[in-house]
């Protein structure tokens, strides 16, 4: 643990999900290498399509519709219904056919384990301070068992903008009924999580899964509070430390 800033005690925690408390760069391309294969399975016309033309597509969907930004679900559905008329369906089956493309991407990504030692550190803080989870992502926390350590879980788009922007910042510091300064947000980002936390007023631990420093990390722009590289180094942070 290295703080950078004078540490004063908390009384609640917000936390990041995605790359937190699980790693979730393999989970997403293992989910994403299935949802491929299930697209050239069921509509073999989208082989053609190769990475580079996917991320066109994404871009041009949310050019469309500047709505879509911070709904990573409702872009993937846009993409694939894009991608679905490109390929000769009409507009309501290319509808359905995102739809049930989505639904398996949703359940594949939410298809793995979370490290007991998140669940251990979950449990005890949970006893400590109250939590809520913040993501920009599109996780199932109820099936991966971390739903039950939470007050809450705010997810960017249905709940408000994504990090590092405001709005689930301060919905989070309004159904803990504290200010800003007596909440530590932990995530791995360092403009999403560190910097949104920040100028959002709270404190900020950045959860380093990089083992490189600070200095070398491009995202780098705001000091947090304090640094971790193991989820449990958050137990020796009591409120009478």
């Amino acid at each position: 643990m290295k703080f950078y800033r004078r540490w004063q005690p908390v009384q609640a925690m917000t936390f990041d999900l995605d790359d937190t408390l699980y790693d979730n760069r393999s989970v997403i391309i293992r989910a994403e290498q299935l949802l491929l294969d299930w697209l050239g399975e069921h509509c073999p016309d989208m082989s053609v399509f190769d990475w580079a033309a996917w991320q066109v597509m994404r871009k041009e969907v949310i050019e469309r519709d500047a709505r879509l930004v911070g709904f990573v679900t409702e872009i993937r559905r846009a993409q694939i219904t894009l991608a679905a008329s490109r390929c000769g369906m009409e507009s309501i089956k290319a509808k359905q056919f995102a739809d049930e493309a989505v639904a398996f991407f949703l359940h594949e990504r939410s298809n793995f384990t979370v490290p007991q030692e998140a669940f251990d550190a979950l449990a005890v803080l949970a006893n400590d301070y109250p939590l809520i989870a913040i993501t920009n992502g599109n996780v199932d926390s109820e099936r991966l068992g971390l739903s039950s350590y939470f007050q809450c879980v705010l997810a960017a788009g249905p709940d408000g903008a994504a990090k590092p922007a405001g709005a689930l910042f301060t919905k989070a510091k309004q159904a803990l009924g504290l200010s800003a300064d007596k909440i530590l947000h932990v995530g791995d980002h360092l403009k999403s999580d560190v910097r949104g936390a920040k100028l959002a007023g709270y404190k900020a631990c950045w959860f380093n899964g990089t083992k490189k420093p600070l200095t070398a990390q491009r995202h780098a722009s705001i000091l947090p509070d304090v640094e971790i590289s193991h989820i449990g180094e958050l137990l020796s942070l009591t409120r009478d430390s």
